[in-house]
């Protein structure tokens, strides 16, 4: 069996929306779905004594939250087969552990718990910074979230970084047999003031072509396995961040790769990650280098 597609639930409207992208997104690639609720209702309510009658509110509240969402889930698609989990554990750690198992995490953009100006919730951070498999976070405007562009939007990092995301980004585009737009950002470094003319290395076009080089290499044996996804590769100068969010208008997903920090638990997000997380304007994909 084909490892499943998690969904983080709380019952909160983000968390809907992100089941019902979870429930197109396994249909497309035919996968389970499975439906996570995860909170430390125990810690704080405390467990039920054996042979009681009585269950604690929080546990009550999570039983009705999967169950809603489970038919949530079979309204949309009655073919994808779901299951739930109800998990008395830290959400963050719960659903980075199930990712191990999972062929990707998918949470909504703010909790029930999250505080209204917060642009991503603690748990939607924490576990794309944390999972150890590609982590969707579900957000943006209506024609993005429901995939009306036709299109893949990928920003191409480093070799360190973008093998995983170049791949999963081909797949993605060949599944819905969509454009797949990958950009290239790149910067020219500021010039001393006492240069009045830049060394030929060092020219606006050689860090033009560099980064169109890159790209290519990038790219070439995702695309020879992939022949059928049209690709649209572009060179951009500007900070990658800003590239990208101002493209993910025209985009039904943004992938960008994420690299493991040597030393330290989790992933290396970035700047540019960062700024997706809380500013695109259709869902992110986060998906980690593995070592």
């Amino acid at each position: 069996m084909e490892s499943p597609l998690i969904v983080g639930v709380d019952g909160s409207g983000p968390s809907l929306t992100a089941v019902d992208w979870a429930v197109d997104e396994a249909a497309l690639h035919r996968l389970p779905l499975r439906l996570v609720y995860a909170s430390l209702w125990e810690r704080y309510e405390g467990v039920v004594p054996t042979g009681g009658t009585d269950r604690p509110s929080e546990q009550v509240m999570a039983e009705h939250v999967v169950a809603s969402a489970q038919e949530r889930a079979r309204l949309r698609d009655a073919e994808v087969k779901v299951s739930t989990d109800v998990l008395p554990e830290d959400a963050v750690s719960a659903l980075v552990d199930a990712g191990d198992t999972a062929s990707g995490l998918v949470i909504g953009s703010r909790g029930r718990g999250g505080l209204k100006g917060l642009l991503l919730g603690s748990v939607g951070l924490g576990v794309a910074s944390r999972a150890r498999c590609p982590v969707v976070v579900v957000r943006g405007d209506s024609a993005g979230v429901t995939g009306t562009h036709e299109r893949i939007l990928l920003g191409a990092g480093g070799p360190e970084s973008a093998g995983a995301a170049v791949r999963f980004a081909f797949r993605e585009a060949a599944a819905r047999g969509c454009v797949l737009d990958v950009v290239r950002a790149w910067r020219t470094p500021l010039l001393e003031a006492s240069r009045a003319v830049a060394p030929p290395d060092n020219s606006p076009l050689g860090y033009e072509e560099r980064a169109a080089a890159l790209l290519e290499e990038l790219l070439s044996e995702a695309a020879a396995e992939h022949p059928e996804v049209r690709v649209r590769r572009a060179t951009v100068e500007g900070p990658a961040h800003r590239v990208l969010v101002d493209r993910s208008a025209a985009a039904d997903l943004v992938i960008v790769g994420a690299r493991r920090s040597t030393g330290q638990l989790g992933l290396q997000l970035g700047r540019t990650a960062h700024t997706l997380l809380h500013h695109a304007q259709c869902p992110v994909a986060v998906v980690p280098q593995r070592a």
